[in-house]
């Protein structure tokens, strides 16, 4: 779905499909050098995760093995419940592995601070995380993140994999939702 299909739901695009495209190519690359001759083991955060996780596998020119963990912090409406659930665990063992969390963003930080502790618990030899997005304004827990596609406002977005109410979730676009959507 193109933004130009729900243009009177979004006050504007921040990032377009090319620039998207783009920064996860960048991302790509950093990991890529920086796990050269490693295995690598990228953890995407489901539901969000799932674009971010195919284009950036899809970008990297190398074997890359993917698992997949759903926790959630979200209710229904635009911000934090405040309560982390794990909705599905990892089915991959991963003692002695270099784990890459990957998330489409970070909002409050309280789910991937929570993620780290939970995954840096079970013997990793390395544990990073790599977000498309990130709200700093937004942040109530420190994070340690090393890859970041870009820091936004604390703006409510959706697109290319954010959802509002499991909806916008495909538009190939970035953007900022309209308050008289979710209000």
């Amino acid at each position: 779905m193109d933004a130009s299909h729900v243009e009177d739901d979004l006050v504007n695009v921040l990032f377009t499909e090319a620039q998207i495209q783009e920064k996860i190519r960048e991302l790509a690359g950093r990991l890529e050098a920086d796990y050269a001759g490693q295995e690598l083991l990228v953890v995407g955060v489901l539901r969000g995760a799932v674009m971010v996780m195919a284009d950036l596998a899809r970008a990297m020119s190398r074997h890359v093995e993917m698992d997949w963990m759903a926790v959630s912090s979200y209710g229904s409406g635009t911000k934090s419940s405040g309560v982390v659930r794990i909705l599905k665990d990892l089915d991959t063992d991963i003692s002695g592995r270099h784990v890459v969390i990957v998330d489409e963003i970070i909002d409050s930080g309280l789910t991937l601070s929570w993620l780290t502790s939970n995954l840096t618990s079970r013997g990793p030899a390395s544990v990073e995380i790599c977000t498309l997005l990130r709200k700093p304004e937004a942040l109530q827990m420190p994070v340690d993140v090393k890859y970041v596609g870009w820091d936004i406002p604390n703006e409510f977005v959706v697109g290319y994999g954010l959802d509002y109410r499991e909806r916008y979730r495909n538009l190939r676009d970035i953007g900022t939702l309209a308050p008289h959507v979710y209000s």
